[in-house]
């Protein structure tokens, strides 16, 4: 029935879906195919019969269906709402009792007109309320229509009203078979209405984050593009545009050859194949990559991170994103300069001083001296040495280059030599020094570089240490290494100390609350050193009960 409904609203132009239409429009609908097939039946009549057209009981069915059809229209079922049967089933009863009249008055002349039953019967069904009763409707409806010719002549044989029964009992199973199909797609329309709700909240949630995603890109102070796996451009926010705009790739790609992309030096163009984009179409995460963009005044460092996007363990895309640094490396570039312009200017005078002291404690007399001025010019020229050695340390540490001149070394007897030397000191602190070392462990070193790698770890392993501590030194060789261990049971340090143990001037807090003196270059320095001979340097700490640090460098070959 709703296909043949929706057919007749197309015949009008009509083509809405019919449960979207409001409740008197699809009352309307579902009456307009009886009507169209009894029009189409009049010409028939007229042909066939034209006297049908004078018969009382043809004249009544005609009344009643345009009663019916009329009422379909103008009657406001909508406001008849709450019973527990649709106020609009008036109509296919109507419509059956039009029905009977019109096969009453013409089925001598038109055969078939009980078969218009099936609108009546297909709209109980389809309504899809009170199954039960619809079905019990049909089957009397049908009946009083096929039944209505042996009524309005009083014949009550058997064998008239047992003839037509077979109409109604097809009635009926046309009403259960609409009534199953009705259901199922009711089922199913409500399913579909569910899915699409399910999706219209999808799709808004979506569109919230989607614009949630794009206020968090405009608003960080971070360039950000996503690519997809084949290195095509998918998000920017404009953080990222206007670095491209300042690397001149203003609606050009990255891979242009004349990009304003440059190396840490700022003047060395990054090749295509290097930049960090061409990096992450192959597939590569990497962090903290330093590029220049840019030139002259308008130049910026920005910091380049990187991660690879997979799905189902295939490659996808990647994530760039680039911070600008421009004033930290600034910052940093002039710290270093500062520090090695103070340290050039310190070196001089203090080399003087070191020189003039030297010559008058040789030209000292004894005799003619008194004692006190004698150890007061120790004093000044003991600390005039550590001030130079301080400013070396700086000077070294600002300029990031480290000289080696490399020789083969006992490393026994240059680790005995560091504990001989730290022994004095050991001993008015308090603290117990060992020394554990295998004999004849020879490697290629700088023996003046190693000895003061030696000296700042077992300086600091006695500073940390408390009255009564203990430090050990040990070296052994563990297959082609040198393995040199530097002990001790002191205040250690806490994790988050842990991480900055070898920044510039970094100082832990316990050590600050100690009063320990240093000016945090001591470990920054032993990690060039060893480091600039190959090996590596690494530690392990806990807080109250003491570190350990662990050199490992390449022994010389037998």
């Amino acid at each position: 029935m709703y296909s043949l409904e929706r057919r007749a609203l197309e015949l009008f132009g009509i083509r809405t879906a019919l449960h979207k239409m409001p409740l008197r429009l699809r009352v309307a609908a579902s009456q307009l195919p009886l009507v169209l097939s009894v029009i189409l039946a009049l010409p028939i009549v007229a042909a066939v019969s034209p006297v049908t057209f004078t018969r009382d009981a043809f004249q009544l069915g005609l009344l009643l269906l345009a009663v019916a059809s009329a009422a379909s229209v103008i009657v406001p079922w909508g406001r008849l709402s709450g019973w527990s049967v649709p106020a609009y089933w008036v109509i296919p009863l109507l419509d059956f009792a039009a029905i009977g009249c019109l096969y009453t008055g013409g089925r001598s002349s038109v055969t078939g007109l009980s078969l218009l039953c099936l609108f009546p019967v297909f709209w109980l069904a389809w309504s899809g309320a009170a199954h039960r009763l619809g079905a019990v409707l049909s089957l009397l409806g049908t009946l009083a229509v096929v039944w209505s010719p042996a009524i309005s002549t009083g014949a009550n044989s058997v064998a008239e009203l047992a003839g037509p029964l077979l109409i109604p009992v097809i009635m009926l199973a046309i009403f259960s078979t609409v009534a199953i199909v009705q259901g199922d797609t009711t089922a199913q329309h409500e399913r579909l209405a569910a899915t699409e709700a399910e999706l219209q909240g999808s799709l808004e949630e979506t569109s919230l984050r989607s614009q949630l995603l794009d206020a968090v890109l405009e608003t960080v102070d971070v360039g950000v593009v996503a690519m997809d796996a084949a290195g095509r451009t998918v998000l920017m926010n404009s953080r990222q545009r206007a670095n491209h705009a300042l690397a001149g790739l203003d609606g050009r790609p990255e891979s242009s050859e004349n990009a304003l992309i440059f190396d840490v030096d700022q003047v060395t163009r990054i090749p295509v194949g290097q930049r960090p984009s061409e990096r992450a179409t192959r597939e590569e995460s990497f962090s903290d990559v330093i590029v220049w963009v840019g030139a002259g005044e308008r130049q910026r460092a920005l910091t380049v991170c990187a991660r690879a996007l997979r799905t189902n363990g295939a490659f996808a895309g990647s994530v760039v994103a680039y911070s600008d640094v421009t004033d930290m490396v600034n910052a940093l570039n002039a710290r270093e300069d500062f520090v090695s312009s103070v340290s050039h200017e310190l070196r001089t005078p203090l080399t003087s001083i070191i020189g003039y002291l030297d010559l008058v404690l040789d030209d000292l007399d004894p005799d003619s001296v008194p004692a006190h001025m004698s150890t007061s010019l120790q004093v000044a020229q003991r600390n005039a040495e550590r001030l130079l050695l301080l400013v070396a340390d700086l000077l070294t540490t600002a300029s990031g280059t480290m000289h080696l001149h490399k020789e083969e070394t006992d490393m026994a007897a240059l680790v005995q030599a560091s504990v001989d030397a730290a022994a004095v000191r050991a001993g008015a602190a308090g603290v117990s020094l060992t020394f554990d070392c295998e004999p004849e462990v020879k490697a290629l070193v700088d023996p003046d570089r190693m000895s003061q790698v030696l000296d700042n770890l077992l300086s600091n392993a006695i500073k940390y240490s408390p009255d009564g501590g203990k430090v050990c030194v040990r070296a052994r060789a563990e297959g082609s290494s040198l393995v040199i261990e530097v002990e001790d049971n002191g205040i250690g340090m806490s994790e988050a100390d842990q991480r900055e143990v070898f920044t510039k001037f970094f100082r832990t807090g316990q050590v600050k609350k100690a009063a320990i003196p240093g000016v945090g270059l001591g470990l920054v320095i032993t990690k060039s050193i060893v480091e600039a001979h190959g090996g590596k340097i690494d530690f392990n700490s806990t807080l109250g009960s003491g570190t350990t640090f662990r050199l490992g460098l390449r022994l010389s070959s037998p």
